[in-house]
């Protein structure tokens, strides 16, 4: 059972996101992030070990490896999950801790990931088909059953795992209720998700198609379903630079939200919602009794589940 004041703290991970590349063979209707392929040149090591160096002693922790995804059957898969893992060990080897999350991956690169990965993590973002019919019809990866399979992978292969939910894309409240109940059921057989991302859909400049957005008053009420849903040992997480509104924010708090994300220079996904920094987050939640405390990019239920070089790599960065 939490104490009065741990009850207070809401946590965030003091980040920065690499992107190994913006190609993506998905067309979703809302996708402010990706290229078409072979529009993107990829991330190449010396600028990525340039990028990183000029991080170090800025407080940064989590590198989270944030990648378009290249099609299961194309002659540079292979490639891409080598970037994929070589990226997380020059973060390792540079002090920092990395978390991957690329898309829909085989069991056998997940688990080659998990040596170079303190959590790893996949959007299931909602698990009714007709979403197929509309904003991803043109996205493969994004079939239900894709997704969930990945998060029961993780579970066998002992990764932590953070998911979560988008909403305003067409979807209804059952569809919510739905997406929700299979988190659980997956999380009930193994154990491995610490968090749920419950993140509203807002427009940005680049999308190709049209998703209606959400209603930033119903999310307060979102949180409180997922919590009412999930485990409590899963901490639910909001986006804060997607919540205009301080009043929505701290209602979401109130409905159990315990986590903000990462929070970093940009968010690569909605570059148009600049992240909130921790300054002016505190200036919000401090006034109404909230503690802003960093935590590592895996939540400490799970650190036995690394491997000791891992867990080494956690001590050092001060975990």
């Amino acid at each position: 059972m939490l104490t009065a004041s741990a009850s207070r703290r809401i946590t965030y991970s003091p980040a920065y996101t690499l992107v190994p590349t913006y190609e993506c063979f998905n067309r979703c209707g809302y996708c402010n992030f990706r290229q078409d392929p072979g529009k993107s040149p990829w991330l190449e090591l010396p600028k990525a070990e340039r990028i990183l160096k000029s991080l170090m002693g800025t407080g940064i922790k989590e590198i989270l490896i944030l990648s378009g995804e290249v099609h299961p059957n194309s002659e540079k898969r292979s490639d891409w999950c080598d970037r994929l893992y070589e990226l997380g060990e020059l973060a390792l080897g540079l002090g920092f801790l990395p978390h991957t999350n690329a898309g829909p991956l085989s069991f056998q690169e997940m688990a080659r990931l998990k040596t170079v990965n303190l959590s790893m993590g996949l959007m299931v973002e909602q698990v009714t088909p007709r979403l197929g019919e509309t904003v991803h019809r043109h996205a493969p990866s994004k079939v239900p059953s894709v997704r969930l399979q990945q998060l029961a992978w993780a579970g066998e292969l002992k990764i932590p795992f953070t998911t979560g939910l988008l909403l305003g894309i067409g979807e209804t409240p059952d569809d919510r209720q739905a997406t929700l109940e299979a988190i659980a059921q997956i999380h009930q057989r193994w154990g491995h998700i610490q968090e749920v991302i419950i993140q509203p859909y807002r427009p940005g400049t680049h999308q190709s198609g049209g998703a209606p957005g959400l209603d930033l008053r119903e999310l307060p009420g979102e949180v409180a379903r997922a919590r009412a849903i999930l485990p409590e040992s899963v901490a639910l997480q909001v986006p804060p630079n997607l919540i205009e509104e301080p009043e929505i924010l701290l209602a979401c708090l109130e409905a159990g939200c315990r986590d903000l994300g990462g929070i970093g220079p940009t968010d690569e996904v909605n570059p148009d919602y600049p992240h909130l920094q921790v300054d002016r987050l505190k200036r919000i939640l401090e006034p109404a009794g909230w503690e802003l405390v960093e935590r590592s990019p895996v939540y400490p239920q799970y650190y036995a589940r690394l491997s000791l070089r891992l867990r080494s790599h956690l001590i050092q960065a001060g975990y």
